[in-house]
């Protein structure tokens, strides 16, 4: 017969193994409250409550680490805006202002006060002949006044420098030849002979090459031009005919009838001045059917003679005169 213990007395005492099973509960329940306090406020320290290493579940959720709110130093700069204000010194006309991409914004760029401000002083030359023609001894009534200004204004002629124009005064045949190689642009068709009376260093030498060259003028016999000799006003009409090549549609002593002193027309010329005259080039001053051929050219008469010719070149317009011409 066996030495059974005696039954328990006690049914309600714990056993070992339920005591340690207990522990563990509330040691669970106490993590999970130390991590849930320790969540709601973050100045919490668990290693006052819990001496010990406590496992690495409970230490990866501090969140002091984290600051709340970023660092001055660790701040990067905002995108300067440079929004600089449209402001305009002409209230009455404001510039519209620009936009520049930035970015991801368009960043407002203000014009330079200093454009409008040369856009409203910029002064544009003229070549009106009010503005250029101001000579003290040419009246508002000269006959050739409107001749003078056009020419003066496009720079074929000039005045002096007291201020005169000097309308009546004569004028060689190398001024004639600056003239002309200012106001036309024909093309050279002869050959420019080497005259005797004429330097290289001559102030008008490469004028009186170029209206030789193109037909205008010729020269004397012996291989002279004269250049200092005053030109006539049948040398003027013969060379701008000669030169922009005009024709006779009718017989030269039919058209030539129209003057009286048309015995005074030298024989050379009856044909150029006849073709003259015949396309309204010719203008006399102060009787139309006056030629005075052999009179020497005033500037006044050139004037007025190399404006018609534009006129018949195409580069001019028209201007009424009682004083042209009409065969």
């Amino acid at each position: 017969m066996n030495n059974l213990p005696p039954p328990d007395q006690n049914p309600s005492k714990l056993g070992l193994d339920e005591l340690i099973g207990i522990i563990v509960a509330f040691a669970a329940i106490g993590t999970v409250l130390i991590v849930t306090l320790g969540q709601k406020n973050k100045g919490f320290d668990l290693r006052r409550l819990i001496a010990s290493p406590t496992p690495d579940r409970t230490t990866q959720v501090e969140p002091a680490a984290i600051p709340t709110t970023p660092l001055p130093e660790a701040t990067p700069s905002p995108p300067a805006t440079a929004i600089a204000p449209v402001t305009s010194p002409t209230p009455s006309a404001p510039l519209p202002a620009k936009e520049a991409n930035s970015g991801s914004r368009a960043i407002i760029l203000a014009p330079a006060p200093s454009v409008p401000m040369a856009k409203t002083t910029t002064v544009t030359p003229t070549t009106s002949p009010v503005a250029t023609v101001n000579f003290v001894d040419i009246k508002e009534d000269f006959w050739a006044r409107p001749y003078i200004q056009a020419l003066v204004s496009r720079q074929i002629m000039t005045g002096f420098p007291d201020g005169t124009f000097r309308p009546n005064s004569s004028i060689n045949r190398a001024e004639f030849s600056a003239l002309v190689k200012k106001a036309f642009e024909q093309k050279p068709t002869l050959q420019a002979s080497n005259f005797k009376d004429v330097s290289p260093k001559f102030w008008a030498w490469s004028a009186i090459q170029e209206s030789t060259k193109t037909g205008f003028l010729r020269g004397y016999p012996r291989n002279t031009f004269q250049p200092e000799q005053p030109i006539p006003k049948v040398q003027v009409l013969v060379a701008l005919a000669s030169g922009l090549g005009l024709k006779n549609t009718k017989a030269p002593s039919e058209i030539l009838q129209t003057y009286q002193d048309a015995n005074q027309i030298p024989k050379y010329a009856t044909q150029k001045v006849s073709a003259a005259t015949e396309t309204g080039l010719v203008v006399n001053y102060p009787e139309p059917k006056s030629l005075n051929p052999n009179k020497n050219a005033t500037r006044a008469e050139v004037a007025a003679l190399i404006y018609q010719a534009l006129v018949q070149t195409g580069k001019a317009e028209a201007m009424p005169s009682k004083y042209i011409v009409k065969p």
